[in-house]
C-alpha cells in the first residue's frame, strides 16, 4: 500500500507543476502566490538528514520572505509526529482531501460524451474559462498560472463542453506510467447536475485507456458530498487521505507577494 501511495504522490508531483519550487534536503518546497495549497507547500519525497527544529524555521522564513505562511502537505508518507510538530508550533489543519483510485477495467463508464471536446494539449482558452468557471480574478495567478499548465511534463487530455459558443465545462487528464490523473472538474453553476461532469469524466477515462492507463486516481475536498457521489458512482474508491498544515497567520507575518 505505502508504495501504491508513494507512486501516486510521486504523480500528482508531476502533475501539477508549481510557479517555483526549491530543492532542501528532500523536500520540496513549492511557491505559486498562493494560487491553491498544494502548489503552495513543502511536500517531502526524499531522504531527509537535518532536524525538523532546523528545517521547519528554515522553510518558515523562505515562505515569508515570498509573502505566504508556511505550509506543509501530511499524506501518510509523513510522520505522523512531525504533524504533532506542526500542530504545537501553532499550525492548522486546511484542505483535507480524498484520493481516491480505480482500476479501469472495474470503471463504470457506462455514459456517452457527444458533448465533450477533447484535445491533446492545454489551450489557452481553456485555462482562461477555467478562471471564469472557478472565479479566478487574482491578476497575479491570471498572469503566472497559464506557464504552470504549460510545464505539465507529462501527456495531457483536456476536456470541454461548450455552452452558446464558450466553454461551460472543463477537465483534465494527466498520463503517467500506467495511470490517468484526472483534475479540473469544473462545470459552470447554472449547468450542474445535468451530466457534463459526469460526461468529462467518462471521455477522460475512456480515452486514457485508449492511450494505455489501466488505472485512475484523483484527489476530492473531503466536504465534498456531489462530486464524492459523482465518483463513486464510476467506480472510485477511497484510497488514502492527506491534508495541509498551514502556519498561522500571526507567526508568519505575511506582507503581499509580489510578481517575479
Amino acid at each position: 500500500m505505502e508504495s501504491n501511495i508513494k507512486k501516486i504522490e510521486d504523480m500528482s508531483l508531476n502533475a501539477w507543476p508549481s510557479h517555483k519550487m526549491e530543492l532542501y534536503d528532500g523536500w520540496i518546497l513549492r511557491f505559486s502566490y498562493f494560487y491553491t495549497h498544494r502548489t503552495n507547500s513543502v511536500e517531502q519525497f526524499g531522504t531527509s538528514l537535518l532536524p525538523w527544529c532546523e528545517k521547519i524555521p528554515y522553510c518558515e522564513n523562505e515562505y515569508k520572505r515570498l509573502g505566504t505562511p508556511a505550509i506543509f502537505k501530511i499524506s501518510p508518507l509523513v510522520s505522523l509526529d512531525f504533524d504533532y510538530m506542526l500542530e504545537n508550533r501553532g499550525y492548522e489543519i486546511q484542505h483535507t482531501t480524498d484520493v481516491m483510485t480505480v482500476d479501469l477495467k472495474d470503471a463504470m463508464l457506462t455514459c456517452e460524451y457527444p458533448q465533450v471536446e477533447l484535445e491533446n494539449t492545454i489551450p489557452l482558452e481553456w485555462i482562461w474559462s477555467l478562471f471564469e468557471l472557478k472565479g479566478t480574478t487574482n491578476p497575479i495567478h491570471r498572469s503566472v498560472v497559464p506557464s504552470m499548465y504549460q510545464a505539465i511534463p507529462k501527456e495531457v487530455i483536456c476536456a470541454s463542453i461548450r455552452k452558446d459558443g464558450k466553454i461551460a465545462a472543463t477537465g483534465l487528464g494527466i498520463l503517467d506510467r500506467d495511470y490517468i490523473g484526472i483534475y479540473a472538474i469544473h462545470v459552470r453553476d447554472d449547468l450542474r447536475r445535468k451530466g457534463y461532469a459526469r460526461q468529462i469524466c467518462t471521455g477522460l477515462l475512456t480515452e486514457g485507456k485508449k492511450k494505455g492507463a489501466r488505472n485512475a486516481y484523483l484527489q476530492v475536498v473531503e466536504e465534498n458530498a456531489g462530486a464524492h457521489a459523482l465518483y463513486e458512482s464510476l467506480g472510485f474508491h477511497y484510497f488514502y487521505k492527506y491534508w495541509f498544515r498551514v502556519q498561522p497567520l500571526s507567526s508568519a507575518s505575511q506582507k503581499a507577494p509580489k510578481l517575479g
